[in-house]
């Protein structure tokens, strides 16, 4: 991988399991893969995340919660994700994929603010998304959760993908009891 995740156990990160096969992870990612897909949607990838694809293009990671200050309807003091989309489109949950981010905007009414790249277990009834508002389209995106209930509250989640990844806890972590 360049210059991203150093220190970073990415072989681990993954959960290994049939319905990530089928509906997540994607080919090896190729560059003229990648830039049809940036092309498609509008917006540069962070190379973050065109780093940890590279090595395996989505999928279900081991750890998928992530630290809030601020309630969601999830938790009081996390989200969950159920996992993260592939670069391309032969997958449900691919970012060009059925289940793409325009689906999530125009099917859903997300807004249209960046690349909707993780789905959470509430069956889209929120979402994760590079954030590009602040940044432009070929800049570094932010990280934010989009929680549908709440009126499409946005939610600051990390500066950059790598910082979300990196952030990823094991549900464990996390007292879950009356939630």
């Amino acid at each position: 991988m360049a210059n991203t995740f150093h220190n970073f156990d990415v072989a681990g990160f993954w959960e290994p399991s049939d319905y990530a096969l089928k509906e997540y992870v994607g080919e090896p990612i190729t560059d003229a893969a990648i830039a049809a897909v940036e092309r498609e949607l509008g917006f540069k990838l962070p190379a973050s995340y065109v780093d940890l694809m590279r090595f395996q293009n989505g999928g279900i990671p081991r750890r998928t919660c992530y630290r809030t200050t601020e309630r969601t309807t999830w938790a009081h003091d996390h989200i969950a994700i159920t996992g993260i989309y592939s670069i391309g489109s032969n997958k449900s949950c691919s970012l060009c994929g059925t289940f793409g981010g325009s689906f999530w905007t125009d099917e859903w009414g997300y807004p249209p603010i960046g690349v909707y790249f993780a789905d959470c277990p509430s069956a889209g009834h929120d979402m994760v998304c590079l954030d590009y508002r602040s940044c432009g389209p070929k800049g570094e995106p932010k990280v934010v959760h989009i929680d549908q209930e709440w009126d499409y509250k946005i939610t600051l989640l990390a500066n950059t993908f790598e910082e979300f990844i990196r952030g990823l806890e094991d549900d464990s972590a996390f007292d879950t009891d009356g939630e």
